[in-house]
């Protein structure tokens, strides 16, 4: 990891080491290194699946916007050619793509703090004017989902390959997966259109010394306004079985710093069933892929448990509307 680590400082013109490049944490589309040297620690972001250079652009753009509005992010640096992505060389022993950040030193976001709500109404009305005017329209992720045969498919791969999961993938389908996807339609004209950061999660915000810090804008690009709140207060108040007063104060917040979109039912949550669904679908796919590591393969294995585990419930989404209604 030393050669590697010296690579990257070269590649980013990070002054002399030594360097050393330490494992953090794991996402799903990234592992998080950090990289520790000449007194200071940068974050480094290996892309595991990947990379979408026309994507990273947005995320630099939006990031940039974000920033003259006030909203705090990791810097996503360039390297010495300007550019915000770095593939390795075959000499650094990888050919993964690269990001590099700011290094944030901070706990976990709390969503039950009312300060941090408040933070987060304000932030996410912000990003949504920082992306404002958007013409792309959202991809398939974010409005499309599996059809029934494609679900078959799938599950059929799975059985014969002997994941413990099978059955409960298969309970899935029958079930939740037919439930949400009746609800699942791509949008038509009308609807507000921003580019924004769409995985607006507690577990993407660290509290720093200075306050909260937004995190991992990967897949920063277009959706429908409407849609990302929908889904964001949804996750905020805690899913199912969450507390639907942090989603009635975090409207509040977000309508009090200019927030333009509203809840107006359950098709509002279009975007979080769509993402909820082909998350399932690709975790259980990467889980038997046999061009990935076993390691990926066992990390999207544990991703599909847990999201069976989590499927939004429509009753748990009416509830929801109900208080934001009020």
């Amino acid at each position: 990891m030393h050669d590697t680590a010296d690579v990257i400082a070269e590649t980013y013109a990070l002054g002399a080491g030594p360097w050393t490049l330490t494992p953090v944490t794991r996402g799903a589309l990234g592992q998080i290194w950090r990289l520790s040297g000449a007194g200071t620690s940068w974050a480094v972001k290996e892309l595991l699946f990947g990379c979408d250079e026309e994507q990273v652009g947005r995320e630099a753009a939006l990031r940039r916007a974000a920033e003259d509005l006030g909203i705090a992010s990791p810097r996503l640096m360039p390297d010495r050619q300007g550019a915000y992505v770095t593939r390795l060389g075959s000499g650094s022993g990888s050919g993964s793509h690269i990001k590099l950040y700011d290094w944030i030193d901070g706990t976990d976001a709390d969503a039950s703090d009312p300060g941090v709500l408040d933070w987060f109404g304000r932030t996410m009305a912000l990003l949504h004017r920082a992306g404002a005017g958007g013409t792309q329209a959202p991809g398939d992720w974010y409005e499309r989902c599996p059809r029934d045969a494609e679900w078959r498919e799938l599950h059929g791969r799975v059985r014969r390959a002997g994941r413990p999961w099978a059955d409960a993938l298969g309970r899935f389908i029958t079930g939740s997966a037919v439930e949400l996807a009746e609800w699942v339609t791509p949008s038509g004209p009308g609807e507000e259109l921003v580019t924004s950061h769409l995985d607006l999660r507690p577990q993407n915000v660290l509290v720093g010394p200075d306050g909260p810090v937004l995190l991992d804008w990967d897949n920063a690009g277009p959706a429908r306004a409407e849609r990302e709140l929908a889904r964001a207060l949804f996750v905020w108040s805690g899913g199912n079985d969450g507390d639907t007063e942090a989603a009635v104060r975090v409207a509040r917040a977000y309508r009090s710093a200019g927030g333009r979109a509203a809840v107006a039912g359950p098709r509002s949550f279009w975007m979080l069933f769509a993402t909820e669904l082909n998350y399932v679908r690709v975790q259980a796919e990467c889980a038997i892929d046999p061009a990935v590591t076993a390691e990926q393969r066992e990390f999207a294995g544990g991703q599909v448990v847990a999201s069976l585990a989590r499927v939004p419930d429509l009753a748990a989404v009416s509830r929801l509307c109900e208080a934001l209604a009020e």
